[in-house]
């Protein structure tokens, strides 16, 4: 199955988690003294919406007082201010579809070879390089998962597994921005 049809058929809770997590691959590390993780409160929120839009109002707070200038640091933010405050799918979907496409946008900068990420989405998406094809077996990996646990007792574990995923593509996105900014002289400010 394609990750745009995982999407399509996500509830409020897998997009919403979908969508958090891709944000979260893309933040890039805190400046001195930052939060090393902003959004780890919204996590919570993903299993029943329960304080949903007052969590993300508190992350949105976080990230704009850290205020990096990076682009893809302003872009998450910007993501995170329009994600919509009613937990639901209909709202959600979009939003969710919107950060999927932020984080496969972020993988191909630093992949080779570098393409458009709607080819990658749907079927032909093997044609991607070795980020963009993490990346997506990534999101449609948490987007299964979080399907398979939906409305089962210890729904929580699939949360688990999906921050755990989304922690790994994190730390792999950042070496390899990591080495490019050695290879070229430069301080880290990427994700």
């Amino acid at each position: 199955m394609s990750l745009l049809e995982l999407i399509a058929r996500a509830d409020g809770r897998g997009l919403a988690a979908s969508g958090l997590a891709c944000l979260d691959r893309c933040l890039p590390p805190p400046g001195t003294g930052g939060d090393p993780e902003p959004l780890r409160p919204l996590w919570a929120s993903c299993e029943s919406g329960a304080e949903w839009a007052a969590r993300l109002d508190g992350a949105h707070a976080s990230l704009e007082a850290a205020a990096e200038s990076d682009a893809v640091a302003a872009r998450v933010r910007a993501l995170l201010g329009a994600a919509p405050r009613d937990f639901a799918a209909v709202p959600l979907r979009a939003w969710a579809e919107a950060c999927s496409l932020l984080a496969l946008d972020v993988h191909r900068e630093f992949d080779v070879p570098a393409g458009g990420t709607e080819v990658f989405r749907g079927p032909g998406r093997e044609d991607g390089g070795p980020l963009v094809t993490g990346e997506l077996r990534r999101q449609s990996d948490i987007l299964a998962t979080l399907a398979e646990t939906a409305g089962s007792p210890g729904g929580g574990a699939g949360l688990r597994r999906v921050l755990d995923l989304s922690t790994e593509g994190r730390r792999v996105l950042r070496a390899v921005v990591s080495r490019r900014a050695r290879g070229r002289g430069r301080s880290v400010t990427s994700p």
